[in-house]
């Protein structure tokens, strides 16, 4: 049974602006004296909506992303959350303990050392002095900031309020933690200790994660929400939120020079996948099963070229039907031009199960040298030559578009999400995103140095 953790049920947040500081004074002294009058309330500031109508369940054990343009709510909502905020309306209802990385350097007195923050910020949570005591040295080794933390925080660079900060809300036991976009500022080896802690509490913790970056979103989530301007644009799993969070933003850029037009997913049962039995592959070490996805999968296009075909094959011929990994392949990708491309630009990224790109290329390498502009109703081809990683097991996605422009500024014309799907099934291990093929191992004993 599902057990809800963060219950938000129609919340809504509105700010007064005042256009001088005296209107503040002025509705202040102007309510106070209405209200004894009993007479309607003169208004001397402008209503900021900020949030309105926002609803959704985060339950135990999963991860929620939040994300949208800047302005469109998502700190407030956190806040709210996090009950530094007061809603104007709805009701927010938290159970556990929550711990949050917000903005850079909240909760922080700039005055006090590293140490007295620790305790400062750790009370707030909800520990003891004793419990604080009993982890500070797990703290200190977390932020691992060294002597700093008896300097006041802020002498503290961007990069160590956040080892700090994040230290502290690690070591609190909490049953909700909520991250707010400040782990942009640190360096890669504190991300790297930070994402093994977020993966582990993800185990049993309920996170809220903010972030622009989609690939981190669809990595770590499990369902996301798109707020603008306020409101929920869209709720539902984090590929599918993202992805039409991305066709919005390339809209916004593109403004009416080209229109998207959302291509929404078909079920074609009359298509059929190339895939083997799986009974005849079990003697090999990897084999790849392809299906053409490409009119079935989902995207945008603005009308002025599209993408016909994908197709993925051995540049050597050989008597096995199926790809074993580490083989030289060609991927072929044919587009249709039906307008005149000054710079047409054709190319693909290789995604696992939770949209991280693993490798991708274009066709800018050779058009930035060898110009190929297009007239209308031309056929346009790409071929991307390359050695076929050794995948661990499970299901890929092979995203295709097409392109005008440059490498600096470019307006895609056909995106297609899941055009290919490549199926791996090995009987041998793989290790990290993409494995390789060795030529060699060895492990030599011997009794010099």
């Amino acid at each position: 049974m599902l057990s809800p953790r963060v219950k938000v049920e129609s919340i809504g947040k509105v700010f007064h602006i005042y256009d001088k500081p005296t209107y503040r004074l002025r509705q202040f002294l102007v309510a106070f004296i209405f209200r004894i009058f009993r007479k309607p309330e003169l208004k001397f500031y402008r209503d900021y909506i900020a949030l309105e109508d926002v609803s959704f369940v985060v339950n135990r054990g999963e991860t929620l992303g939040v994300i949208g343009r800047n302005g469109s709510g998502k700190s407030t909502l956190l806040q709210i959350i996090c009950g530094t905020l007061t809603p104007s309306s709805g009701d927010v209802r938290i159970l556990g303990r929550v711990a949050a990385l917000l903005e850079l350097g909240s909760g922080f007195n700039f005055e006090f050392t590293g140490r007295e923050n620790v305790y400062l910020n750790a009370s707030i949570l909800g520990l003891s002095k004793e419990q604080i005591d009993q982890r500070f040295d797990q703290i200190l080794e977390f932020a691992d900031i060294g002597d700093y933390i008896e300097q006041p925080v802020k002498t503290y660079s961007s990069g160590m309020m956040v080892r700090l900060a994040f230290a502290v809300i690690a070591n609190v036991d909490a049953d909700i933690l909520v991250i707010d976009e400040a782990l942009a500022v640190g360096d890669a080896v504190f991300i790297q200790k930070c994402m093994r802690f977020i993966r582990n509490f993800q185990k049993n913790g309920t996170l809220i994660f903010v972030s622009h970056d989609s690939a981190s979103v669809q990595s770590l989530c499990d369902n996301c929400i798109w707020l603008h301007e306020g409101k929920v644009e869209r709720f539902g799993k984090a590929k599918d939120v993202c992805d039409a969070y991305l066709q919005f933003t390339l809209q916004e850029i593109y403004g009416e020079e080209s229109l998207l037009t959302t291509i929404a997913s078909v079920n074609d049962e009359n298509s059929s996948s190339s895939a083997i039995p799986a009974e005849s592959i079990i003697s090999y070490g990897e084999t790849v099963f392809l299906h053409d996805n490409l009119h079935s999968a989902t995207g945008w296009k603005t009308g002025y070229a599209e993408v016909i075909s994908v197709r993925l094959y051995k540049i050597i011929e050989s008597d096995k039907a199926f790809f074993e990994g580490g083989e030289r392949v060609r991927l072929t990708i044919k587009a249709k031009s039906f307008v005149k491309i000054k710079n047409p630009i054709i190319g693909f990224l290789f995604r696992d199960k939770l949209g991280q790109d693993l490798f991708g290329e274009n066709t800018l390498s050779f058009t930035n040298i060898n110009p190929t502009p297009v007239d209308e109703n031309v056929y346009i081809e790409a071929h991307f030559d390359f050695k076929l990683p050794m995948l661990p097991n499970g299901d890929y996605a092979v995203m295709v578009s097409i392109a005008d422009g440059d490498f600096n500024n470019q307006i895609q014309h056909h995106w297609v999400h899941d055009a290919l799907i490549v199926n791996v099934t090995s009987s041998k291990l793989r290790y990290g995103l993409v494995g390789l093929d060795f030529n060699n191992v060895q492990l030599i004993v011997s009794d010099y140095e």
